[in-house]
């Protein structure tokens, strides 16, 4: 394929001559003439392994050039790969300043370049047949593309992205030092494509590459790369922060993290990675308090883990913020104990949200199946005793007595009598606290509430 890439910083440099590489004709793009003359000699404008090699052979074979002429590109490729950096902000939002300026680029030149007889299939002034598709692979927020650089293209261009110019998102995962061999062995492959032509053309960019291929919505790519850097950030400063309170107690924090990393069933694993309510039980809040307060008697500094649960109670309330908008007063809420399967209601986030539901005034009945005040036995018993006293009065026998009360329900348990029974479009405003099974299907309904989304 012929191919523009827009950008010739690690990610464009890398891009284009692992592209150029794999047989593809690339054309590389830079406001920086510097740049531009170092690849037409054969040199790499970054320091990256193998990158100089590449680049060298990519251009002796004619594979690889570079320019400082939009036009130029466009004219001579039908898929641009836009590489421009997103920087900060001094107030940390992000720069899209570089991408607004050379999406104009491209759709002026597009707009000179394809008539209306291009876009019916008969082929441009050129004489190429098909459309141009346009692949940002800049890091930028979920609906940038969208509603930002998808309206400038077409405003430009004087067409309709996703039928007379391809659009997709396909977001790099290329680590500086290890970019080239990261390239050609990622990880995954995620396109977010406007239309299934545009996701084609990126798919076959990489033809040939091992990993996973994610098709997915525009949005969802853009994402997807937040998700992996943010997670990425979270685990070193976890295992810094643990390391720091290991090293305060005398212990060997690298022993500790080599137990902790051989757990491939629950530590290193999608366990607990699935968006959903709070957590509790008699387990994850008392021990991160008693690590918290042994890190600030050791005068350790620990703000992630010091903010776990801080963050916790965070979405709790976003459940009750929930209902608040729905202006409704009686409300219903399926179950109480603090995951299914057991009746343990200590530190429960259902108690919780049903003490704060209680204590604004809300008219409220509860249904969960394993809880039962006559059952209730020691610690388990004390705790609800404290907490919330009135739950015989709010207790219900049987989920339709709740559907029965509730003008808005809370869905907090995956228990098949509860799922069965929850009605679809008339009854009671639906809080899904748990991403129910048929969520997809419930989201298009007026009296359906998804915090799991």
């Amino acid at each position: 394929m012929r191919v523009s890439v827009f950008g010739l910083g690690y990610v464009g440099c890398v891009s284009a001559a692992c592209l150029a590489g794999m047989g593809h004709e690339v054309i590389g793009v830079d406001v920086n003439q510097v740049k531009v003359d170092l690849v037409n000699d054969g040199r790499a404008p970054v320091v990256e392994e193998r990158i100089g090699e590449l680049i060298a052979e990519a251009v002796r074979t004619g594979a690889l050039r570079a320019t400082g002429d939009v036009r130029e590109a466009i004219m001579g490729s039908e898929v641009s790969l836009i590489c421009v950096g997103t920087p900060s902000e001094p107030n940390g939002s992000l720069c899209t300043t570089y991408l607004e300026r050379v999406t104009e680029q491209i759709g002026a030149v597009l707009a000179e370049r394809d008539g209306p007889d291009a876009r019916d299939g008969k082929g441009g002034p050129d004489g190429r047949d098909g459309r141009h598709t346009v692949v940002f692979r800049s890091t930028m927020l979920p609906g940038t593309c969208l509603d930002l650089l998808v309206p400038i293209l077409e405003k430009s261009v004087g067409g309709t992205a996703g039928v007379d110019l391809g659009v997709a998102v396909n977001p790099e995962f290329l680590r500086e030092g290890t970019s080239v061999r990261d390239f050609f062995d990622p990880p995954k492959t995620v396109i977010g494509e406007l239309d299934p032509a545009s996701g084609d053309v990126v798919a076959a960019l990489y033809d040939g590459l091992p990993g996973e291929v994610f098709r997915v919505p525009v949005p969802t790519a853009e994402a997807i790369k937040y998700a992996d850097n943010a997670f990425h950030g979270l685990k070193i400063g976890f295992a810094n922060e643990l390391g720091a309170v290991c090293q305060a107690l005398g212990v060997d924090s690298h022993q500790v993290m080599d137990v902790f990393l051989a757990d491939r069933k629950l530590n290193i694993s999608p366990a607990y990675l699935r968006p959903g309510f709070a957590f509790g039980g008699s387990c994850l809040p008392k021990d991160l308090r008693s690590l918290v307060h042994a890190a600030q008697r050791a005068d350790v500094s620990v703000p992630i883990l010091a903010h776990v649960l801080p963050s916790n109670s965070a979405h709790l309330q976003r459940a009750v913020e929930m209902v608040e908008r729905t202006g409704k007063r009686r409300a219903g809420l399926f179950g109480l104990s603090f995951k299914p399967g057991t009746d343990d209601l200590r530190e429960s986030p259902l108690v919780e949200l049903a003490e704060r539901l209680f204590g604004k005034g809300y008219d409220l009945r509860i249904y969960d199946a394993n809880v039962s005040l006559s059952r209730l036995l020691g610690a388990n018993r004390e705790y609800i005793e404290t907490r919330l006293p009135h739950l015989a009065q709010l207790l219900a026998n049987s989920v339709a007595e709740v559907l029965e009360h509730a003008e808005v329900c809370l869905v907090g348990t995956s228990d098949p009598d509860v799922l069965s029974a929850l009605p679809h479009g008339e009854g009671p405003v639906l809080i899904d606290l748990i991403r129910l099974p048929d969520a997809e299907a419930r989201r298009t309904e007026p009296g359906y509430m998804g915090l799991a989304w």
